[in-house]
């Protein structure tokens, strides 16, 4: 089956980026001139999804209404003659099904995702977390690909997975399993952030994920663990138990925009890019590097 819907869990409070997101929704804070949120969905369209459901929470409505129409800016910009810019935004409306559900209490990533089974149903679907931003290239697959990909090709659930330097294991969801001969990993153990010496694994999870629609089944039956909170790894372990799970590298550049100097890293490296800023901010780096 080909992977047509996706969950983007964005019902955080965004406290590390407090006060700047005490009105803004953190998935609204932009990397250069796009919000964040509007690099996870198209990541997600690149790889064939239709239907993107938000599990949003409260004070959250600003996500809803970015992807919506609005009359009186498009109509300002339709009479100043910034046809490019009405068209970009009604490109952004229509590039998929944008569906919002609210999550009523902080539960969990594994809650979240549960909160989209309604319509999500028996189909498989990704999940991609609204703070981890992957870049790839025009002619690059994404990350989602990648995983839509292989899901499709073998019937089992893939997960993105990077090697991260041993200090830093404890910050993440850890895997641990065998190299097949494609350069996938079978999952054999799931660990939410592990304390030093649990794991000898570098294998970490970025935020990247598709299930097949199993996975549900899990998330209902699995109890609170840290923090009070459904862990999505717990089901992902039972997941990988019963019918098996896969994690795969990826080839995007990837950031950690939930983390300060990760969103300033993703706006310094995007802006680098950029055909309006590109030449001007390296100019400026170039000075700033002689003053440090």
């Amino acid at each position: 089956m080909k992977v047509k819907k996706a969950i983007i869990p964005a019902a955080g409070l965004g406290t590390r980026f407090l006060p700047a997101t005490k009105t803004v929704p953190k998935e609204m804070l932009p990397i250069v001139d796009r919000p964040s949120i509007l690099y996870i969905v198209e990541e997600a369209v690149r790889a064939g999804i239709e239907d993107i459901i938000l599990i949003a929470g409260r004070q959250k409505t600003a996500i809803d209404d970015f992807f919506d129409v609005s009359y009186e800016l498009e109509d300002k910009l339709a009479k100043d003659g910034k046809t490019e810019m009405v068209e970009t935004l009604k490109k952004i409306r229509s590039m998929a099904n944008i569906i919002s559900i609210r999550q009523k209490q902080p539960l969990g990533l594994g809650h979240a995702v549960l909160c989209g089974r309604p319509i999500v149903g028996r189909e498989p679907f990704a999940v991609l977390l609204g703070d981890e931003i992957m870049i790839s290239k025009a002619d690059q697959e994404t990350t989602t690909e990648t995983l839509a990909k292989s899901f499709s090709s073998t019937g089992l659930s893939t997960v993105a997975a990077m090697e991260v330097p041993e200090s830093e294991v404890h910050k993440y969801g850890i895997v641990e399993g065998d190299k097949n001969a494609d350069g996938t990993i079978r999952v054999r153990n799931v660990i939410e952030k592990p304390s030093k010496g649990q794991t000898q694994s570098r294998w970490a999870l970025p935020g990247r994920y598709v299930f097949s629609a199993e996975i549900f089944q899990y998330l209902e039956e699995t109890k609170p663990g840290k923090n009070g909170e459904i862990q999505l790894t717990d089901a992902m372990l039972q997941l990988a138990k019963s019918q098996g799970l896969l994690a795969s590298s990826f080839q995007s550049r990837r950031y950690d925009a939930g983390d300060k100097l990760g969103f300033l890293q993703a706006n310094i490296e995007v802006a680098l890019d950029h055909p309006e800023l590109s030449q001007s901010l390296r100019e400026y780096l170039r000075r700033l590097a002689q003053t440090i």
